[in-house]
């Protein structure tokens, strides 16, 4: 086995990026702790592209396993601590859409205030950026099991919009942020608005979706917690959401500030 006690990978995905690692550390899935620093991307417009990064941890054969063994009662899983995830610029009810809801939206009616308010409040906003885009307005409908209006989706669409999104997507939700306050000023309530660029938020939902049940799925075979890449409070909400109904893992958010992270832990078997 190599001396080395950890490796940082690379691939064109996740699980090539671990079999790169496993090759260099000379050893077995099992007998690594797996942290996904950067998933793959395409980049837009194929710019901005990069591999997958990975960082596998050995474990020493004498070393107690980082996840504590179920205690004999055998009580439920802990639930995800969404409690603990900090300030969320996007909003408590962001209404999180996969892709394919998008091409079922629904045209505001001509007099839609809301819409009306909300076009208007990102058209100043862009202006004052220097932007010029297309502002595209509907509504999806609400998750099943929530009882928040149906959101209003503004979908930003132009050329050389990246900066609109920014580092992981923190630019898009601090002009989500603004959006949402000037409208819920001029409309005297509170406005459940989504701003997309391009359908970044739509594309990038499906990815760490995927993701987590990959991650799951080898946290499960390894018997190992899997750590994921730190994310802003509304992505670790979707891998939280996107596990919860699991009872093989459960799913924590760990560290603080921006180096938060989501890590997916195996419930050991009874």
């Amino acid at each position: 086995m190599s001396e080395a006690r950890f490796v940082e990978a690379t691939g064109p995905d996740v699980e090539t990026a671990i079999q790169n690692g496993l090759a260099v550390l000379g050893v077995k899935s099992k007998d690594v702790i797996v942290e996904v620093l950067e998933e793959a991307s395409r980049g837009l417009f194929g710019i901005g592209s990069h591999q997958a990064r990975v960082r596998l941890t050995v474990l020493a054969p004498t070393q107690p396993a980082v996840v504590p063994a179920a205690p004999a009662a055998a009580p439920p899983a802990p639930a995800p601590d969404r409690e603990a995830e900090g300030p969320d610029l996007s909003g408590e009810d962001e209404g999180l859409y996969a892709e394919e809801v998008l091409e079922q939206g629904i045209a505001p009616e001509p007099g839609d205030a809301l819409a009306r308010a909300a076009v208007a409040a990102l058209h100043e906003l862009l202006g004052h950026m220097g932007i010029t885009a297309n502002i595209t307005p509907y509504y999806v409908p609400a998750a099943a099991d929530e009882d928040s209006e149906a959101p209003l989706v503004l979908q930003v669409s132009g050329r050389d919009l990246g900066m609109l999104i920014g580092r992981r997507g923190e630019t898009l939700a601090a002009l989500q942020y603004i959006t949402r306050l000037i409208v819920s000023r001029d409309i005297q309530r509170r406005a459940n608005i989504i701003v997309d660029v391009e359908r970044y938020k739509a594309r990038r939902e499906k990815r760490l979706r995927d993701l987590a049940l990959r991650m799951a799925k080898q946290a499960v075979q390894r018997g190992r917690t899997v750590a994921l890449e730190p994310m802003p409070p509304y992505e670790r909400r979707i891998v939280h959401l996107a596990l919860k109904d699991r009872t093989d893992v459960y799913t924590q958010s760990v560290g603080e500030g921006e180096h938060r992270k989501v890590t997916i832990v195996p419930v050991r078997d009874r």
